[in-house]
């Protein structure tokens, strides 16, 4: 008599169907399909601005066209076989209508104007957003446009909106960068299904632009670090633990906004300003190499952090890479400058 194999001890029915879950299935039609459209999205031209014509539009029946079909082929066949002038009348009425809806549907994309605006900078763990302006260069409305990601996470995050005759619209789709640096957009697909929903009609973009994803800032970073003494000159000043600089002064009438520590203002109620002979003697330097942690990524969040807050404050910072250094300074412009060189890191 022939025993039964029974599974090891301690592993059931629910063990085994856990096990198989977990092992990695492989799909070889999902697989020829993803690897058909990379094939397929790398001979695309990278282009901000795409017309679309007959040559990059592409139409084909939905499910409910399939199923409309399917009704005209029973009601003709019925018609023959009862020879009912009237089914015949609806029947290619119906046909009709689904052929002029075939052509207005096409045309609804064909001759749209595609202007992808350039992206703002980002932080890492945000969504970029991307501004599409569509242009409308006839004079009838079309309708019932959507865009989005053509991404496998984002294709059903659509934005649909109306392009009024001759006239443009701004259209916003996102999508969220894995990690900081530089990033090319992904590409993006726009279609239509009016006006009866029985043709799909649609266009595939792949924009030439870059977004810029800067390090993501540490929550609660330490205070900013003690200043450096002005190479050159004497180091009189220190700094306080806090991470501003001491050397303040009464509010004098026409001082500058951004020389009031708003800190000290708000615990004395007085208004105190930066004194700016004691702090020429001394620089703010965001050094790499002593932002206080081993991991690289958690040096440059750390970074990331002490360049929003030194330029919160106002204060002139310099910034010190393994490859970089740059000098100190203040303003948007050296801010964006610092935050570029982290990202690129």
């Amino acid at each position: 008599m022939t025993g039964v194999q029974r599974p090891a001890s301690g592993a059931g029915p629910a063990d085994e169907s856990a096990l198989a879950a977990q092992r990695p299935t492989l799909n070889p039609v999902s697989f020829a399909r993803r690897k058909f459209r990379q094939w397929w999205q790398a001979r695309l031209p990278l282009s901000d601005t795409l017309t679309l014509t007959q040559r990059n539009v592409y139409i084909l029946p939905t499910r409910p066209g399939f199923m409309l079909a399917a009704t005209l082929l029973v009601l003709l066949v019925a018609s023959i076989n009862y020879q009912l002038n009237l089914g015949y009348l609806l029947t290619f009425l119906l046909a009709g209508s689904a052929v002029s809806g075939m052509h207005v549907c096409h045309a609804t994309l064909r001759g749209l104007t595609l202007n992808l605006l350039p992206p703002p900078p980002q932080f890492a763990g945000a969504s970029a957003t991307l501004s599409v302006v569509l242009h409308n260069t006839r004079k009838a409305v079309r309708h019932g446009i959507g865009l989005a990601v053509l991404d496998a996470t984002h294709e059903d995050h659509w934005t649909w909106t109306d392009v009024p005759g001759q006239g443009t619209c701004t259209v916003q789709v996102a999508f969220r960068p894995g990690h900081r640096g530089l990033h090319r957009v992904p590409p993006l697909t726009a279609e239509t299904r009016f006006p009866l929903g029985t043709f799909r009609v649609w266009m595939v973009w792949r924009p030439a632009a870059q977004v810029l994803v800067y390090p993501a800032p540490e929550l609660h970073p330490p205070p900013l670090p003690p200043g450096e003494p002005r190479s050159g000159g004497p180091g009189l000043a220190r700094a306080q633990s806090t991470g501003e600089f001491e050397g303040v002064r009464a509010y004098r009438r026409g001082d500058p906004m951004k020389l009031v520590v708003w800190k000290k203002a708000a615990k004395s109620d007085e208004l105190v300003s930066r004194d700016t002979m004691q702090a020429q003697r001394m620089e703010l330097w965001l050094d790499f190499a002593q932002a206080g942690v081993a991991e690289r990524e958690a040096r440059l969040s750390r970074l990331t952090a002490w360049v929003l807050q030194a330029d919160k404050l106002g204060l002139d910072f310099g910034l010190r890479l393994p490859l970089l250094q740059i000098a100190p300074a203040a303003g948007e412009a050296h801010k964006r400058r610092c935050l570029e060189a982290l990202a690129l890191c």
